[in-house]
C-alpha cells in the first residue's frame, strides 16, 4: 500500500480542551494557549445566560475573544429536565435548551452537550417517553441550525445504565459526550454488570466529545489521575471509538496541568500507536 493510501486510514489527532473555569476570558485564553490546549468546553451558568440581544452580543464578543481556540458548549443545568412529567416544567426546560441552541448557533458553535436527570436522586418525576420525544425534537431543532446535540452519561439515573443510554441515543438520534469518570463510578459498572465500553460499543460513529478525569467523589468533585494507569484503559476506549475531542474536566489549575501531563504521556507513548493505526496491508 502506498504512503498516501496509508495516510487516509490514520485517525485524526486528538484535540485537548479545558473547561471555562476562569471568569476573565483573557486569563482563560492565555492559560489555554500557554499550556497548549486546542479548545474550551464552555459550560453555561444558569445565572449568566444572556437574556436579551445586548447581553447576547456581549457574550458573543467574549467567545470571539477566545480565537483561535475552538469552543464547544455544555449545559450542566441542575434539575432542569426536558422529560419532566409536569408539562409546565417540561416546556420551560425545552424552551431554555432551544434558546441555548440558538445562542450557540449564532456564534458558529457546532456542539452542545446536555443531561437527563442531572442533580436528581430519583427518576420518578421523569417520563421516559417524554424524555425521548423531547430529546428527539431538540436534536432535530439543533441539526437545522448545524449544531450537534449530545447526551452525556451520568453517574446515576437512566444515562448511567448502558442499556438505557443506548435506547436514549438510538431513539433520539443524539450524539454522545462520554464522561469516563461517570462511567467508572456508575453502579452498573461498579457491580460489574456492565463495562465502561458498553456505553460506546453500539454508537462508535456518534461519540463527539469526552470528559476526561479519573473519578468523581461526592463533596470533592472531579479527581485528576495520579498516573497513566488510572485512565489508560478508558482512553483506549476513546481512541478505539474515534473520539478526538477530549475535555480535561478539572476546574483548578494544578490538577488540570497534572491531568494534561498524564494525557500527553499517554498520547506520546504506546497509546499514540492507536492514532496511526492503518488498515490491514
Amino acid at each position: 500500500m502506498h504512503e498516501s493510501e496509508i495516510t487516509k486510514f490514520k485517525k485524526p489527532a486528538v484535540k485537548i480542551a479545558m473547561c471555562n473555569f476562569m471568569e476573565n476570558p483573557r486569563d482563560l485564553s492565555d492559560f489555554a494557549q500557554k499550556h497548549g490546549f486546542d479548545g474550551i468546553d464552555w459550560s453555561f451558568d444558569m445565572a449568566g445566560i444572556p437574556q436579551n440581544p445586548r447581553e447576547e452580543s456581549l457574550w458573543a464578543k467574549q467567545i470571539k475573544s477566545l480565537t483561535p481556540l475552538e469552543i464547544r458548549y455544555h449545559c450542566p443545568f441542575d434539575r432542569v429536565d426536558i422529560g419532566h412529567e409536569d408539562p409546565g416544567q417540561q416546556r420551560r426546560a425545552a424552551a431554555l435548551f432551544r434558546k441555548i441552541i440558538r445562542i450557540v448557533a449564532r456564534t458558529g458553535g457546532g456542539y452542545l452537550t446536555l443531561h437527563v436527570g442531572l442533580g436528581r436522586d430519583s427518576t420518578r418525576i421523569l417520563s421516559w417517553n417524554t424524555t425521548i420525544e423531547s430529546l428527539r425534537d431538540l436534536v432535530h431543532y439543533a441539526a437545522d441550525l448545524n449544531v450537534h446535540l449530545c447526551l452525556e452519561n451520568l453517574a446515576w439515573g437512566w444515562t448511567a445504565k448502558p442499556n438505557l443510554f443506548e435506547k436514549l441515543i438510538r431513539y433520539s438520534g443524539a450524539g454522545i459526550t462520554f464522561d469516563i469518570g461517570h462511567a467508572r463510578a456508575c453502579p452498573a459498572v461498579q457491580t460489574q454488570q456492565y463495562n465502561p465500553e458498553d456505553f460506546l460499543t453500539p454508537h462508535k460513529n456518534r461519540i463527539y466529545n469526552a470528559h476526561v478525569y479519573h473519578e468523581e467523589i461526592e463533596g470533592k468533585g472531579h479527581i485528576p489521575p495520579s498516573d497513566i494507569a488510572d485512565i489508560a484503559q478508558r482512553l483506549d476506549l476513546l481512541m478505539d471509538a474515534g473520539c478526538t475531542w477530549w475535555t480535561l474536566e478539572i476546574r483548578e489549575a494544578e490538577g488540570l496541568i497534572q491531568t494534561r501531563k498524564i494525557v500527553d504521556q499517554y498520547l506520546t507513548g504506546p497509546g499514540a500507536k492507536k492514532q496511526t493505526t492503518t488498515a490491514a496491508i
